[in-house]
């Protein structure tokens, strides 16, 4: 049908009538000539594929009585393997279509923990008890936080993921599920849903890219843990030669150090910036300032008995900065990083208690710094010491007589801190173990001594990480 309808065209094209401008017999034989050629042509591709797909289909066949006859036939003694011939289109077809989407990839976690003092008592001395998981952890064998992430392309605008954490205390919680726009264009690109705040450096990690097994004392005395929040981030990469890149989110203000206000719009916000760069050949660097404000109504916590409410505004600054080093920029062999973070918090509104209310302020710090060292391949060592400020902190309530100060013991001013080590081993890419003590003093007067050993595996695709 095909050969029918160029023949057709052709005749068509000399059949017309020709303009009085029309070409002379030189530019007449180019025509003709040309077009010879390109029916050559188009018969040789035709052939051409013809061909490939008589040899696709006998392949198909072949594959198929193959199949037939093994089923039929017992099972042969096994050969010594030859080489694998290159695959057909059809087979390449039937592959594609059998692909899963969205891919899929699961984290498997555990520890078995020593814990000296009671990790029920656990507390941060000199600060408003967080919400969140913060402490030790529970002693013996536990079950860590799997992770169940689902990814995908939606469409050539749009790409999602879902990651569920799988707690040893059998619940399931959504950790992220947000969509995300691909490449709006002049380095801009929005997120939307939940997510793991762009705050800080180590806020928007996963658990179990951490090099240590938890998390600093100032993320779990600022921010619960981990900030991630529900809303929207908008993201821009600057078109410079050093890496630059600005970030700003709006959200609901349900997470601490904010809470549910059961309010419309926008109840925190929050921007940040980074930049970075290589120095030389073997070393590279990353800094960045974050800001969030958010706000608190009837923030409860119970101290001793006494149930106590913090309502008014949070504000915390976040200043964080990374070095690396591998020799000639492969870290396969050896490698160091270097990792720090400041934080500040300040905190101003009223205090209830007892069913009185005062003017509460504190401004509060904590920082933490670590390195760790890659010795031989698959081989690390870690240390780490983070400490916090309970700084100023003034309680109306107390400043004027009205209650006693040993009615907020949680508040008395102390500075808690603690020291890790680190050791761990990773097999492949998918797999690490990892041995850690630290010593904590986040209680007055009560040193505890926890050792762990962890255990983390990477099952199917996993998105990589970031600098």
């Amino acid at each position: 049908m095909n050969k029918t309808i160029l023949m057709a065209a052709m005749a068509a094209a000399f059949a017309a009538p020709h303009p009085a401008f029309a070409a002379d017999d030189r530019e007449l034989a180019a025509i003709r000539a040309e077009l010879r050629e390109m029916k050559q042509s188009y018969e040789a591709r035709l052939q051409a594929l013809e061909q490939r797909l008589q040899e696709a289909q006998a392949a198909a066949a072949q594959a198929q009585n193959a199949a037939a006859q093994a089923q039929a036939a017992p099972a042969p003694v096994p050969a010594a393997p030859q080489p694998a011939a290159p695959a057909s289109p059809a087979a390449a077809v039937a592959s594609g279509s059998n692909a899963f989407n969205p891919a899929m990839s699961l984290v498997l976690g555990g520890t078995l923990s020593n814990i000296q003092q009671d990790p029920g008592q656990y507390r941060f001395q000199g600060f408003v008890p967080p919400d969140g998981e913060i402490g030790p952890g529970a002693r013996s064998f536990n079950l860590g936080e799997s992770e169940l992430t689902l990814s995908a392309n939606i469409d050539p605008r749009f790409a999602g993921q879902a990651t569920f954490a799988i707690t040893g205390e059998n619940e399931v919680e959504v950790e992220e599920a947000y969509i995300r726009t691909r490449g709006l264009g002049n380095g801009l690109n929005l997120k939307a849903g939940r997510f793991m705040s762009g705050i800080g450096y180590l806020n928007s990690q996963h658990a179990h890219a951490w090099d240590f097994v938890d998390t600093p004392l100032a993320y779990q005395a600022f921010f619960g843990g981990q900030y991630k929040p529900d809303g929207i981030q908008a993201r821009w990469l600057a078109p410079t030669e050093i890496f630059l890149e600005l970030g700003a989110e709006l959200a609901s203000g349900r997470n601490f150090p904010g809470n549910d206000r059961n309010s419309n719009g926008a109840g925190a916000r929050s921007v940040f910036a980074r930049a970075g760069g290589d120095i030389g050949a073997s070393m590279s660097w990353q800094a960045g300032l974050s800001y969030l404000r958010t706000r608190a109504l009837d923030r409860g916590y119970e101290d001793q008995g006494v149930a106590t409410a913090f309502s008014g505004r949070s504000k915390v600054w976040v200043a964080d900065a990374v070095y690396k080093w591998a020799p000639d920029g492969n870290p396969t062999q050896r490698n160091v990083k270097l990792q720090g973070e400041w934080m500040q918090r300040r905190e101003s509104g009223s205090l209830a208690a007892l069913d009185a209310s005062g003017d509460y302020r504190s401004r509060q710090s904590g920082w933490y710094l670590q390195g760790v060292y890659q010795f031989m391949p698959n081989w690390r060592a870690g240390l780490r010491h983070d400490r916090l400020s309970s700084g100023t902190t003034r309680i109306g309530l107390v400043d004027t007589g009205v209650l006693e100060a040993a009615l907020f013991p949680a508040l008395a001013a102390y500075d808690p801190r603690r020291s890790s080590v680190m050791l761990d081993y990773s097999p492949s890419e998918f797999s690490r173990l990892r041995l850690q003590f630290a010593r904590d003093k986040s209680r007055p007067g009560a040193s505890d001594s926890q050792i762990y050993l962890q255990y983390i595996m990477s099952l199917g695709a996993h998105a990589a990480h970031s600098f």
